[in-house]
């Protein structure tokens, strides 16, 4: 299974692939910042932003997306440009068919450090070690990438399950 974690920003967004065996193994595939100077049109900024997660999506065709999810910070200008770049993962995602989950940053964190607190040193060095890596992935956006990956393939699939039994008991109500 190949999954495709993207930590979304316009500035610079993290990409981070890795492919899970049937033991729970995880392998490395690829990790990137997509950078954009904050001086461009913002329509042009999410066209590159979109022309550049096509090419990680048809370079690593996913198996399923993991998007971390937008938390309301106190920048509101900085929520807004974090959540137009996190829509685009998510509609590439549903175009493919492929399932995309979004996960938040405490979920993360606790998934590969233990700690939803973590800060991102730690995360660096466990998205490292979990990844057999000789180095954290640099720059933050990138390892956060991955370790939102490695949250997916570790939690991702009770994740959906959850969903899908809450969808089913809201359609039971509906009806």
């Amino acid at each position: 299974m190949v999954i495709i974690g993207v930590d979304p920003g316009l500035t610079r967004c993290g990409v981070g692939v890795i492919e899970v065996d049937h033991r729970r193994q995880l392998r490395l595939l690829g990790v990137g910042v997509l950078r954009s100077a904050p001086d461009v049109d913002l329509a042009v900024r999410l066209w590159r932003l979109e022309q550049g997660l096509i090419e990680w999506f048809d370079a690593y065709p996913p198996d399923a997306v993991a998007v971390e999810q937008v938390f309301a910070q106190h920048n509101s200008m900085t929520v807004m440009a974090t959540s137009q770049a996190s829509a685009i993962p998510l509609l590439l995602a549903a175009r493919r068919g492929v399932p995309a989950t979004q996960h938040t940053p405490s979920e993360i964190k606790a998934a590969v450090s233990g700690s939803g607190r973590a800060d991102k040193a730690q995360v660096g060095q466990m998205v490292k070690r979990i990844l057999r890596l000789d180095a954290a992935p640099t720059p933050a956006d990138a390892a956060d990438a991955l370790a939102l990956a490695i949250c997916h393939a570790w939690r991702g699939p009770a994740t959906n399950r959850y969903a899908a039994a809450v969808a089913a008991q809201q359609n039971r109500r509906d009806h």
